[in-house]
């Protein structure tokens, strides 16, 4: 699998720790450079996503939350900041995330890579009600606020 990754200022330390644990979970990273801002980073690779270079992408800032959001924002991009490795996973597994963001100002070089390792031995399991949940995902984001609100189940005291 193709991963594309993408850093601005803050993530540059992390450069050689996203090629390497990209290659030693048996994948092929496509390093699409730095930018001075995060919302470019996270631009640069969801767009290789989008476009199919890429099958998933890793942006890293200083804290993953910048491009997480930045991310978020386009079409067909999950996006999720994965700073341990059960949720690094668990989102492809469960919510089938394309793209990881990462914090190199929160977590450190090892446990980052353990992270992007993590998420790149993920696959999405397909179970009915994850489908379900991405399908309700979608219509978030082709109607939004248009959408009647859902009805919250009662809480029992």
């Amino acid at each position: 699998m193709r991963i594309a990754v993408a850093f601005d200022h803050a993530g540059v330390p992390f450069v050689d720790v996203v090629g390497d644990a990209i290659r030693e979970a048996g994948h092929e990273p496509v390093d699409l450079g730095t930018c001075d801002d995060y919302p470019d980073a996270a631009l640069l690779a969801a767009r290789a996503v989008h476009v199919g270079e890429a099958e998933r992408g890793v942006v890293v800032c200083g804290s993953g939350a910048g491009v997480a959001v930045a991310a978020s924002k386009l079409p067909g991009i999950r996006a999720c900041v994965g700073h341990d490795t059960y949720t690094a996973a668990q989102c492809v597994s469960h919510d089938d995330c394309n793209v990881l963001c990462v914090g190199a100002r929160v977590i450190g070089p090892v446990y980052a890579a353990a992270c992007i390792s993590a998420f790149a031995r993920a696959d999405f399991s397909g179970e009915e009600r994850h489908v379900r949940r991405l399908h309700k995902i979608d219509r978030l984001e082709q109607r939004g606020f248009e959408l009647p609100p859902p009805q919250p189940e009662s809480r029992s005291s």
